[in-house]
């Protein structure tokens, strides 16, 4: 690949000597694409492959920017934007949410892990007030400021990637106006410093137990509470309320150190910065999830359930916004939303759906590609009929037409005849993600009855998580 041959050339013409070995590392949540490189010597650095230019002139700008003022980011070692391409400090693998993940178990968070968020939280005000002083924000990227539009943004995102495809019923023009008075609200808020925009536990490294920045490149000018609201309530951390607490008060106690400010003015602005970030991130969620297929983002959900959960308990959330709120309460209603991950994360996902042929198969979302899909279109059609055509195979009339009138029971008998033994074979194996199709001709009535029955089939086992989908 071109882009390989790119970051190898790089490599060479920095640091002298050819790269042994390329490897590509995981994805985040973002396009960008990430490679180790090790030359002969041992020396190590990570390649980056982004086509968007003013994002790379952003990140580059910013992290040249911070080291300056000895804040712990990568050492940037050589560039090439008209090739989309730079190099910078391997910082190893381990990331905060990582290192999170294997200390933090049983429901207690160690005290190690405790200390770690205090040391994160520490360096934030560094970014926020001492670098964010002189910072050039005219490389900012794609805003300088979280502004009305940027809050506008992230409320439509949050509107029509995750409440129109988690299908949560809305009035579109209510809460619009709701969102109008929630964005006036947030803007009364000082906004006049360096907000990182996406500080959260996978975008902190930690290389000898010291935390190490990175991923910056979407900062800009606006409030101090967005930060330590999105590192808190980073969605599947899942820190729990009394930590949150506690290191809210550390953060606050840091801050006082570099500005005077009243913390009951910091409060009343910091719960409606949480919900924002909140909003945003499941708009991101909905995205990854249910738009682009990828699964594995939709785990996080039910965690920021519980924190819309929590604000809407508290009393935390805005008086003057009735739809939005109400929209947040049935949110929280909504069970199918908790079947995505929590203590199901661990079980076999059996995902299945209902399609039309005409729209064609549904994409696999575990990425792992694979699956069983069966053709209902040798069943006799409902559709054809006009007192069935705009039914659904959920409708009674429907179901009974084709329990009595089809061979629908054998057809199902045998499908889960075909798909039992995998599914087992999967809980023993451990494996995470099974998708299972049905497909008729307009996705309607067939595969819609078959779907659902296969899906209420399985959805009795305990060892399972069943997730049902009609395209």
């Amino acid at each position: 690949m071109q882009k390989k041959r790119s970051l190898k050339k790089l490599f060479t013409s920095c640091f002298h000597e050819a790269p042994v070995m390329t490897e590509e590392m995981p994805r985040s949540g973002s396009y960008r694409e990430y490679y180790r490189l090790t030359g002969g010597s041992g020396r190590s650095a990570v390649g980056v492959y982004n086509e968007d230019r003013k994002e790379n002139v952003a990140f580059l700008s910013f992290c040249r920017h911070f080291r300056s003022y000895g804040l712990p980011v990568p050492e940037i070692y050589a560039e090439d934007l008209d090739k989309h391409i730079y190099l910078q400090e391997d910082l190893g693998e381990t990331t905060l949410y990582g290192y999170l993940e294997r200390v933090y178990k049983d429901g207690i968070f160690p005290k190690p892990l405790i200390e770690i968020y205090k040391r994160v939280l520490e360096a934030l005000p560094r970014f926020q007030l001492l670098a964010g002083k002189t910072l050039d924000y005219s490389k900012c990227y794609p805003r300088y400021r979280f502004d009305r539009r940027s809050i506008m943004w992230d409320l439509n995102y949050f509107k029509y990637y995750f409440l129109k495809l988690a299908k949560i019923p809305f009035d579109e023009q209510e809460l619009e106006n709701d969102f109008n008075t929630f964005a006036d609200f947030l803007l009364e808020a000082d906004n006049d410093y360096f907000m990182y925009r996406d500080f959260q536990s996978r975008n902190i490294m930690l290389k000898e137990e010291k935390p190490f920045f990175i991923d910056f490149q979407g900062g800009r000018r606006g409030p101090l509470q967005y930060d330590v609201a999105s590192l808190l309530y980073d969605a599947k951390a899942d820190i729990p309320q009394h930590i949150r607490d506690q290191l809210y008060e550390h953060y606050l106690n840091v801050l006082s150190e570099y500005l005077e400010f009243d913390r009951k003015t910091f409060l009343k602005y910091y719960h409606a910065y949480v919900l924002v970030r909140i909003m945003q991130a499941m708009g991101a969620y909905g995205f990854r999830g249910f738009y682009e297929k990828k699964q594995h983002f939709l785990k996080s959900v039910p965690y920021a359930v519980e924190n819309i959960r929590y604000l809407l308990e508290t009393g935390s959330l805005p008086e003057n916004t009735p739809a939005l709120n109400a929209v947040m309460e049935r949110i929280c209603r909504e069970e199918k939303l908790m079947k995505y991950g929590r203590s199901d994360s661990d079980k076999l996902t059996l995902e299945v759906s209902s399609f039309s042929y005409r729209q064609g198969i549904p994409d696999d979302t575990s990425g792992h590609g694979g699956g069983f899909v069966f053709d209902c279109r040798g069943i006799l059609n409902p559709g054809r009929y006009e007192k069935y055509r705009d039914l659904t195979g959920n409708d009674r009339a429907v179901r009974e037409f084709l329990e009595h009138r089809t061979g629908i029971g054998t057809f199902l008998h045998h499908a889960v005849a075909i798909v039992e033994p995998t599914v087992n074979n999967y809980v023993e194996r451990k494996f995470t993600h099974l998708m299972v199709s049905f497909g008729c001709t307009g996705g309607q009535h067939r595969s819609v009855y078959c779907a659902s029955t296969f899906a209420e089939y399985f959805s009795k086992r305990d060892d399972i998580v069943v997730i049902l989908n009609h395209y």
